[in-house]
């Protein structure tokens, strides 16, 4: 299985485009130990040069530029053929309407992200005779290419622009997904967004070859000490890193592969190579990505691979 990181940070990117916080200030005075992203997506290689986006985010059209796999290999031929959507969040819906120059699509989603879908007229861009839509239920296996994919419930709410006073936090549904891959006898679970690591995620993720989970905040109350914002990370939908509760310390014991961390906040002090913070995740044994992080999981001796730049192969 070969997966290309095209994207690694939160909403907004790194740096955002209008912060000068104490990480992102860094990056805009070129700070060599701080590395930009954009917004939080993927690719996987589902069959032979046929790749499959999982999130398609605002940076869509600079990750193409930048990913040699997912560029045109001729006339109006792109190897992307899927799409599969985890929530209606804007950094990962937004990119659809990069989509819309009439190249046969499917896109995946449960019902209640298709819903936002639908509800959008934006999004009627996408042609009904070249795009297509499958909704899928939880729990339900379906297959892409040679590639098996779960979508499963984890705690989370529904997009900002969705919110209400009767909002909750925590829910377990459609809104939020997690996604179980599998191909060739490897398998990656990713999720980008998260509330709360419970018993089901634990259980969920035990065994996987590799684990992209939400790095969104080191500290539940990061935004607020950075005088940026007045939420805190769980009420963002976002487990902390750190902390009581944080995913650190819930998945502990649990065996995985590779833990990697994405959909990574500017504010994050992880972003900074070498600060505390980055060293305690990589003590814990986890990883920080990076835009153009490529992982391919081999099938039989579990070998996991990784390189940093664009285009690279993984053995």
């Amino acid at each position: 299985m070969r997966i290309v990181v095209l994207g690694s940070a939160a909403g907004g990117g790194f740096p955002q485009w209008n912060c000068r916080c104490p990480v992102c200030a860094l990056a805009w005075d070129r700070d060599p130990r701080v590395k930009p992203r954009t917004q939080s997506s993927i690719a996987i290689e589902t069959g032979d040069d046929r790749w499959t986006l999982f999130n398609a985010s605002p940076d869509l059209r600079s990750q193409i530029l930048a990913t040699p796999q997912i560029q045109p290999r001729g006339l109006r031929d792109s190897p992307i053929r899927s799409v599969v959507l985890t929530n209606g969040d804007v950094d990962h819906v937004d990119g659809l309407i990069t989509l819309r120059e009439r190249s046969p699509l499917t896109i995946y989603a449960t019902s209640e992200i298709s819903a936002i879908i639908d509800a959008n007229p934006v999004y009627g861009v996408l042609a009904k005779d070249v795009v297509a839509r499958r909704t899928v239920d939880l729990g339900a296996t379906f297959q892409i290419d040679d590639t098996t994919i779960e979508f499963f419930g984890v705690p989370g709410k529904v997009p900002l622009y969705m919110e209400t006073e009767s909002l909750k936090i925590g829910d377990v549904g459609g809104d939020t997904v997690g996604v179980d891959v599998r191909k060739g006898g490897s398998r990656l679970v990713y999720i980008p967004g998260c509330a709360v690591v419970n018993d089901d995620v634990r259980a969920r993720v035990e065994g996987a070859d590799a684990l992209l989970f939400d790095g969104t905040v080191f500290e539940d109350d990061e935004m607020q000490r950075a005088g940026v914002g007045v939420k805190t990370g769980r009420r963002m939908g976002h487990v902390p890193l750190s902390g009581a509760g944080g995913s650190l310390e819930e998945f502990k014991g649990v065996n995985v592969g590779r833990k990697i961390y994405i959909h990574i906040n500017n504010t994050n002090p992880i972003l900074i190579e070498g600060s505390p913070q980055r060293q305690a995740v990589e003590a814990a044994g986890w990883e920080v990505s990076e835009d153009g992080l490529e992982v391919a999981l081999s099938d039989a001796a579990g070998t996991r691979h990784a390189h940093g730049d664009r285009g690279s192969t993984a053995a």
